[in-house]
């Protein structure tokens, strides 16, 4: 058996493999909350619950409906993101005036509420979830083995992840929302409804988590508490890539990812809190994060 720094070959890339697969989910949640936070200054607490309505969507569109997978891949972040598009117009956007800390607690609250509803309906068990027939099996690469579905998650977020920065960063639409952000006055004074805009950007943000948990159900039980596994540590991901910073939110995610698999091989101890203790470190050194911008 080939042997890497004493360990065998089949173990790292297995838990590389992982790595990537939670960096994958890590980028993807991180970047919804950075698009949230970055254009409507609001720390959605709330993201992880929707995480978890986007992989119950898919589940209750296939129990109920008979909705596989692919269809259910795209109809579950357009309905869940037309859910956070009522949520913001009827609660989040009377806060945008307010201090942060109104909007973390508001998000936090509907949090509590969202996954309550569901633990009080569905109970806690969780529901499994079957991976689609064409992503099922493995190829073999040599040195281990690479399921197909697995492969697909992380090609998956990769695509959309920098598919999503470019829009943001690279298209006219995005530099719409960039300047409805930074000076809302004066984009309005173009006859831009700035309003409508942030809502788009609020449904967006909420539909990537969505997608995200879509992903998610195969791999993990569908159940009310699966958001509350990423969120701390998706948020510890935001801001150590900077606060707001779409590209950041997107490296770090698989990067830390990463990380964190590689540290369940050589010192597992260390696996739970790794990446909090980069962000100490992080914080320490550059308190704006990795590819945050200057006050």
């Amino acid at each position: 058996m080939m042997m890497i720094f004493g360990i065998p070959a089949p173990l790292l890339f297995g838990q590389l493999l992982l790595g990537l697969i939670n960096g994958a989910f890590y980028a993807m949640l991180a970047l919804g909350l950075s698009i949230i936070f970055g254009m409507l200054n609001i720390i959605n607490f709330a993201h992880g619950a929707l995480f978890m309505m986007g992989a119950f969507a898919a589940w209750i569109l296939l129990q109920y409906l008979g909705i596989g997978y692919f269809p259910a891949l795209i109809l579950s972040p357009i309905l869940i993101g037309l859910f956070g598009i009522v949520l913001e117009r009827t609660l989040i956007s009377r806060l945008y005036k307010l201090d942060h800390l109104y909007g973390l607690l508001l998000t936090f609250g509907l949090a509590l509420v969202i996954e309550g509803l569901f633990r009080n309906y569905y109970g806690s068990s969780g529901m499994p979830y079957n991976i689609p027939a064409a992503l099922q099996g493995a190829t073999d690469l040599g040195f281990m083995y690479l399921p197909i579905y697995r492969a697909w998650v992380v090609v998956a977020a990769v695509v959309v992840c920098f598919a999503t920065w470019a829009i943001i960063e690279k298209t006219f639409l995005g530099a719409r929302l960039r300047a409805a952000t930074e000076n809302p006055a004066l984009v309005r004074a173009f006859g831009i409804n700035v309003p409508r805009l942030i809502t788009i950007t609020y449904g967006c943000g909420v539909a990537l988590a969505a997608f995200a948990g879509v992903l998610a159900a195969p791999i993990y039980s569908v159940n009310p508490d699966m958001g509350d596994n990423f969120i701390n540590t998706v948020f510890a991901i935001v801001v150590i890539g900077g606060m707001g910073s779409i590209l950041g939110s997107i490296l770090t995610g698989f990067g830390l990812g990463v990380i964190e698999g590689l540290t369940k091989v050589f010192y597992p101890q260390a696996s739970a809190t790794v990446i909090f203790l980069v962000m100490v470190i992080v914080l320490l050194f550059m308190p704006r994060g990795l590819f945050g911008k200057a006050a």
